[in-house]
């Protein structure tokens, strides 16, 4: 561990209830289970690496409800705020 981890802000217990309980809405309203969606957000992270160096902690990944294209009804939609550290640069 180093000096600069050691000052790093660690997560409120607050914090961490927060998440959950907004995990658990959104599980509710678009029947996406906290499983799933939890699968969903390590694999976009996974095929993020690749090509960018992110900030976990600043991460948001939302599951919701919003209207439909023809007005009529709602449609699942994912929301990602992803703070990019670094753009990696691939050699081909």
């Amino acid at each position: 561990m180093s000096i600069i981890d050691f000052f790093k802000k660690k997560p409120s217990s607050g914090n961490n209830a927060k998440s959950r309980l907004q995990l658990a809405l959104v599980s509710d309203r678009t029947g996406c289970s906290p499983e799933l969606m939890e699968k969903i957000k390590n694999d976009i992270i996974e095929v993020l690496k690749k090509y960018v160096e992110i900030d976990p902690n600043g991460l948001d990944i939302n599951l919701t409800q919003t209207r439909s294209d023809d007005g009529v009804g709602s449609v699942p939609a994912l929301y990602a705020n992803i703070p990019i550290k670094e753009i990696r640069r691939h050699e081909r």
